[in-house]
This record gives structure tokens, sequence and C-alpha cells, in this order.
């Protein structure tokens, strides 16, 4: 890894990171805020949503409408949209273009002159990667938890937030690997910002109509969005080792082949 390339394309992305997290903070403290209405006027909701269909609420990882009761359940249920979406597409955005964007901007040329391999220029940008995810993670993880902490009408697990939290790091990694992947097999120079967004909603899709749809079960293991355990509220929740597998065994696989493919690929300059 050079360090002089880390630091550079940190200041590069700087401020797309501190927007997606201002952004992505903001709503988690939006939703939260109703949390102690919702809690007040509990006889109210529930009857209200008693008339919807437990199918329709079932994708967010609704066991039961009391599961909304919990302050941890209804984080859970309400930030999966910000946290696991929302960070996934600024994810695989950011890892699909980092290498991309040497080409289509026509700077490759000047950075392959400098005395750097092509793998301290794939390892100095995963990095980049990496560090832009885990802070995006830490920062709304922190805001989650302050919030959690001023609207609770009770206690709650914070080993369990702290479960749900990592679960969240690993989906976005799993998304960061694949954008590095995917712009390894571009044949020419351009973004792909556009269908990286589109495949982190195709997945989100898919995961959704798994959720929702008798008989449609099985096709929700296709999607990475399938292997995030959302039931917090339940007391024998913890971390299911196959599924920490499943996220760090398919990113080291995609980081290792992108990495193989970069370091093979012809350089458009």
């Amino acid at each position: 890894m050079n360090s002089n390339l880390f630091l550079k394309e940190m200041r590069r992305n700087a401020v797309s990171l501190i927007l997606w997290t201002l952004a992505i903070t903001f709503l988690i403290t939006l939703t939260m805020s109703v949390y102690r209405t919702f809690f007040d006027n509990q006889s109210k909701v529930l009857g209200m949503m008693s008339l919807v269909p437990k199918s329709a609420l079932q994708f967010k990882g609704i066991s039961s409408f009391e599961d909304l009761l919990s302050v941890l359940g209804f984080y859970a249920v309400n930030n999966i949209i910000y946290m696991m979406v929302l960070g996934s597409i600024f994810a695989i955005v950011l890892s699909s273009n980092i290498l991309l964007k040497e080409e289509y901007h026509k700077t490759a040329e000047y950075l392959l002159a400098r005395p750097l391999t092509r793998g301290e220029i794939y390892f100095s940008k995963l990095s980049v990667v990496f560090i832009n995810i885990f802070i995006l993670n830490l920062a709304t993880a922190m805001a989650g938890f302050v919030c959690l902490e001023i609207v609770k009408t009770g206690p709650f697990s914070i080993r369990n937030f702290l479960i749900l939290s990592l679960y969240t790091f690993l989906l976005n990694i799993l998304f960061g690997a694949m954008g590095l992947f995917l712009s390894t097999l571009v044949k020419r120079p351009r973004p792909i910002t556009t269908f990286s967004i589109g495949l982190v909603l195709i997945f989100y899709f898919i995961y959704t109509l798994s959720k929702i749809t008798e008989g449609a079960t099985g096709i929700g293991y296709i999607s990475p969005f399938k292997y995030v355990n959302m039931d917090v509220v339940n007391s024998a929740y913890r971390l299911d080792f196959w599924h920490v597998f499943y996220f760090t065994g398919i990113s080291v696989i995609m980081i290792l082949i992108s990495c193989r493919l970069y370091s093979r690929r012809d350089i458009y300059v």
C-alpha cells in the first residue's frame, strides 16, 4: 500500500463520506424521534396495524406487531432502509468507481508512470474503501445508539444492537467488494454508478419478495440481505457463524479475484 496515494484518495472522497454520513444520521434521528409518540399511543397504532396484512411487514423482520414496542425492535425495523440499503449503495458506488475513475478521467497514465506497482495502487484504494465504509458504519451506529438512549422507555440489549451493527457493516463490506470486482470486469472506461445502485436495489427487491410471497422464500438466499438477522428482540438473537462466514468469505474471494484481474487488465489512458 502507498501512503501518499491512500491519503490522496481519502481527501478526494472526504466530502462524499461526510454527506452520506450526515444524510443517514439525519434519517435515523428523524425516525427515532417519533418513537415516544408511537409508544404513548400504542393501543391506537397497534389497532390500526392489525388491519395491515402481516406479510406486508414481514420483510422488515417483524415477527409480531408487539416487536415495534421495543425501542430496539423499532430501531431495527425502521432503519433497515437507511443502514443496510443506503449504506450498501454508498459502498458499491465508492468501490465500483475508485479504480475506473483513473481511466475515464484520463489520469491513469500519470498514476502508472509513477514508481507504483499495480498491487500498491489496488490495495491503497481497497484500504480507502474499507476505511470509508468503517467510518460510515461507526458514525451511524453511534448516532443510532445515542438516539436509542434518548428515546428508550426501558432497557434494551446493547449486545443485540452491536450484533446488528456488525451485520450491517459486513453487508456493506460485501457490496464494497462487489463494486471492486465489477469494476475490473468493465471493458471500457466509464462510470458504472447507475448499474451498481440498481444491483443493490435488485437484491433488496429479491429479499423483500421472498419475505412477503408464500412459496418464494427460497429465492431470498440469492440476496445478501437475507443473511442479516433482524430479529433483535428475540432473547436467542446471536451472531450466526455461517452468516459471518458467508459475508467474509464472498468478500475475500471477490477482493482476491478483482486484484488478480486488475493486475492483468489493459489500462485505458
